[in-house]
This record gives structure tokens, C-alpha cells and sequence, in this order.
């Protein structure tokens, strides 16, 4: 194990930590409100540590193994969310340290779950922070770095391996920070117009600028306790659901559709064309329950029903209506998006559209194979032959993610968490969609009410979620820490 390079790295990221606390210091001292001594202390205090990282590092060689690479990545993300706690904890705003961990680790793995019961009594710099988390862990925090400054991470490419989500990982270009530029050109490029189209509809700068990022990053932490049902704007709702559902989408085909005009590519993408395809189904079911059993006009059935779908398909977790009181059979719909996910190579968690696509070929040749024993059947997503590794890689994935979804359910149950809210609850977490479904915690209410060790599960579980299970849990084998 290469330790000075780990060291190294996470000094340097904590660096990179220190730089967008002062960009919330400075929304502070613009808004001129109580959370300015929060935040250069919080700046202080993470330099420092930078500085102590760095140093432990110093005259480190750039020689990373995929074992570094699995243990920089997991603390980095541990580091980031730590670290991330301090204004909260510093400016009284969360004053339990388990709180403000479920909160930071929540923002920067995009999960969008909360404890705070009203978020608009906290000041100006401290609601940028929380969106500002989002939107960098949305692609990634190693990735970010390895698109704005490459030579902080040595061995990029095991980082990435290690970062990146979904079974199937493309680059764009030979070099891996000019594809990290470019898919990070796509993001930041969506993100300011979908600002601005937010500003021209009505919201104001500050608004337009956080929800740009939670939409894009698929985070769903809102500036109002109503989230984006506050402004009771069709218009707004609609651009949400369009942005929310292009995050969903993988960003290196959104690239070569925008900028190389490949859009036939991304039309006939076979991932896409599933994505679209549960999206409207789901959509239409949830419209005809609203109809029939809520008495909703057809309008409104629609707006609520796609924008929930694409919510929690994308697992944004921003709402525009009040799930809990939908009929109990939208609940199973909601659940399922839960799990499904959005495409690989998204802002989006879950078990990835992707991964379903495989399995359901998987059962499809299975049965084929029982009527045609010496038949090789190959598994092809679009051009892609999938190798028979990435099929056991697979198996064994879905197996880690239900024992996980089980053993966590099962604990929260025993601890007295009602059935519903505990299933949801691991499900949200793992899939880091961020709400759950149920009477006690229901769509639009804060986590506050679980207890500090069913806080400490859900961080794990969004860590977890994030980093695709098993880049977490390899580091707790006994193999991985033995010599080679």
C-alpha cells in the first residue's frame, strides 16, 4: 500500500474542500448573516489538516495499485462528508455530530435525505453549502478533481475504476482528464441554463442558482421546506422534470449528442430507449391512479405523476406533491423507480437501467439456453459484447445489494421503525434517492425522528450506494490488507 500517496491525495482534496467553503463564505459576507465566523473557521480547520495530509505525503511517488486506489476513494468520500460537518456543527445550525454526518454525507453523495425539519431559517451561505456538496459530488469528487487539476490524483485511472458508476465504463478521448473535462463542459453547461430558465420563470438568482445545482447534480436538497412545490409554477415544474431527466441520462452519450451530433447514437442507445420507456409506463399508471382515486384533472395527474417518476427514477428526490397521500399501490411504482435507478455514467444512483437490461437478456437467454443446451448466447448491450465476468460481477452485485437492502431493513425493523419506512429507507439510502415512502417519515418529511445507529446505517449505505457497494466493502476483506 502506497500511503504517502494516499496522504498526498487527500490533502490535496481537502485542499480542493477548503476552496468551495470560501466560495460559501463569500454568498455569506454578500448576505452579510451569521454564518461568516462558521465558515472561516471551518476553512481554517480543513486547510490545516490539508497542510498535516500533504506533509505526511511529502516525496511521495505517483505509483498507485487498485488497492490504493479502492482506499483513497472511500476515504476521500468519508473526508469530504467529516469534513463537510464542520458549519453546520461550528454555526449551531445542526447540533449533534451523527446529524450533521447524516447531512453532509447525504449532500455529498447526492442522496438529498435530511434532518432538518426547516431549512429556510438557516442562513444564505449554509444553503449554498448544502447545494454546493451536491453538485460536486454529483460526478464525482475525485473526478472533479481529476478534471480541473489532474496531477493532484496520481493513477487516475484506477481512481476513476473506482469512482465511476455502472457495469459498463467508456472513456471519451485517450487521456482520462480531457474526458473528465469534457462530460464536466456538459454538466456545468446544462447547469447555467437550467438556472437561467429558472430565473426567467420567476425564481430569484439566489433560488434559480441552487436548484440549477440539486436538479443537474440529482441531490433534490431544496431552499424551501416545500421544495419545488413552494412556487406552485407549472413552468417550473416541467423544466425541473426535463433537466432532472436529462441528468439521468449517461454523460459521455448526452456529449457526443451535443457536441459531435450524434443523435441518432443516443436515440437508438438501448439504455435510453428503456429509460424512456419505464418513464412513460410509470407515468401513466401513477396519472390514471391520480384520476381515479385523487380526483385529479388530467393536467395535474400528468405533472405530478411524471415529475415523481422522474424524481425518484433519477433519484433526485425533489417533489411537487405529497406522495404519502397517493394511493398505496404508487407506492410500489415509487419504490420500483427507487431501485431501478437511472442510466450508467449518470448523476443518478440506483442499481442502474443497465443492470436491469442485462438481467432481463440474462432470464431471456437462460430460457433459451434450456431449449438449445450447446447454443453459445451472447449478452449485447448495443455493440458491446458483455463478458462472462461482468455477468458474474453482475449476479454478485445484485446479491451484495439485496443481502444489504435485507440485513439493514431487518435491523431498523428490530429497532422498531415501521415495516414500510424501514424497506423504503434502506432502499432510498442504497439508491441515494433521499425520500421514503411511509406514515412516520413519509416523501416530504425530515429523518430527524430515526435513532443516531439507524443514522450511522442509512451514511454507510449512501457511501455504499454511491460508490457502487463494492469499492466500500472490498476494504473490510481480510484480502485486501494482505501483503502481496
Amino acid at each position: 500500500m502506497n500511503f504517502k500517496l494516499t496522504y498526498k491525495i487527500l490533502g490535496s482534496l481537502l485542499f480542493l474542500e477548503s476552496v468551495f467553503m470560501i466560495m460559501c463564505l463569500g454568498v455569506s459576507l454578500i448576505y452579510q448573516e451569521d454564518d461568516t465566523f462558521a465558515f472561516i473557521l471551518s476553512i481554517l480547520i480543513t486547510q490545516m489538516f490539508g497542510f498535516a495530509f500533504r506533509y505526511l505525503g511529502k516525496d511521495a511517488t505517483n505509483t498507485m495499485s487498485r488497492r490504493d486506489s479502492f482506499l483513497v476513494v472511500t476515504l476521500a468520500w468519508t473526508l469530504f462528508s467529516l469534513f463537510g460537518t464542520l458549519p453546520f456543527l461550528i454555526g449551531g445550525y445542526i447540533t449533534n455530530f451523527t446529524n450533521a454526518f447524516f447531512e453532509s454525507m447525504s449532500g455529498f453523495t447526492t442522496t438529498g435525505a435530511t434532518i432538518l425539519d426547516d431549512v429556510e431559517c438557516l442562513p444564505h451561505g449554509i444553503l449554498f453549502w448544502r447545494s454546493l456538496s451536491q453538485w460536486i459530488g454529483g460526478l464525482g469528487i475525485v473526478f472533479f478533481t481529476i478534471a480541473v487539476l489532474p496531477s493532484m490524483v496520481g493513477g487516475s485511472v484506477k481512481v476513476f475504476a473506482a469512482e465511476a458508476t455502472g457495469p459498463i465504463k467508456t472513456k471519451l478521448h485517450p487521456r482520462l482528464s480531457s474526458t473528465a473535462k469534457s462530460i464536466w463542459i456538459i454538466f456545468l453547461s446544462l447547469s447555467v441554463v437550467c438556472g437561467i430558465i429558472y430565473y426567467l420563470l420567476g425564481m430569484d438568482i439566489f433560488d434559480s442558482i441552487n436548484y440549477a445545482m440539486t436538479t443537474l447534480a440529482t441531490g433534490g436538497f431544496a431552499t424551501h421546506n416545500d421544495s419545488i412545490e413552494t412556487f406552485q409554477s407549472p413552468a417550473i415544474e416541467y423544466v425541473s422534470t426535463l433537466f432532472c431527466f436529462l441528468s439521468g441520462l449517461n454523460f459521455i452519450l448526452l456529449y457526443r449528442c451535443v457536441i459531435k451530433g450524434e443523435v441518432k447514437n443516443l436515440l437508438n442507445n438501448i439504455e435510453v430507449k428503456f429509460y424512456v420507456g419505464i418513464t412513460l409506463i410509470f407515468t401513466f399508471f401513477i396519472m390514471v391512479m391520480l384520476i381515479t382515486h385523487n380526483g385529479y384533472d388530467y393536467e395535474h395527474a400528468f405533472r405530478c405523476g411524471i415529475y415523481q417518476v422522474v424524481s425518484f427514477l433519477t433519484t433526485t428526490g425533489l417533489f411537487n406533491d405529497d406522495a404519502a397521500q397517493w394511493p398505496h399501490v404508487t407506492w410500489v411504482i415509487l419504490a420500483v423507480c427507487m431501485f431501478i435507478g437511472g442510466c450508467a455514467g449518470s448523476t443518478s444512483g440506483g442499481f442502474k437501467v443497465v443492470r436491469c437490461i442485462m438481467l432481463l437478456k440474462g432470464v431471456r437467454n437462460e430460457f433459451r439456453q434450456m431449449l438449445h443446451p450447446h447454443a453459445i448466447l451472447p449478452l449485447r448491450i448495443g455493440a458491446t459484447n458483455v463478458p462472462n465476468q461482468k455477468r458474474v460481477t453482475l449476479l454478485a452485485f445484485l446479491t451484495v445489494y439485496c443481502l444489504m437492502c435485507i440485513f439493514c431493513a431487518f435491523t431498523m425493523i428490530a429497532a422498531g421503525v415501521d415495516n414500510t419506512n424501514a424497506i423504503t429507507i434502506t432502499i432510498s439510502t442504497l439508491s441515494n434517492v433521499g425520500p421514503t415512502l411511509g406514515t412516520e417519515i413519509g416523501p416530504t418529511m425530515s429523518w430527524d425522528e430515526l435513532p443516531d445507529f439507524a443514522k450511522w446505517i442509512c451514511s454507510l449505505l449512501m457511501l455504499m450506494g454511491r460508490l457502487e457497494i463494492f469499492s466500500v466493502l472490498i476494504i473490510f476483506t481480510p484480502s485486501f490488507w494482505k501483503e502481496q
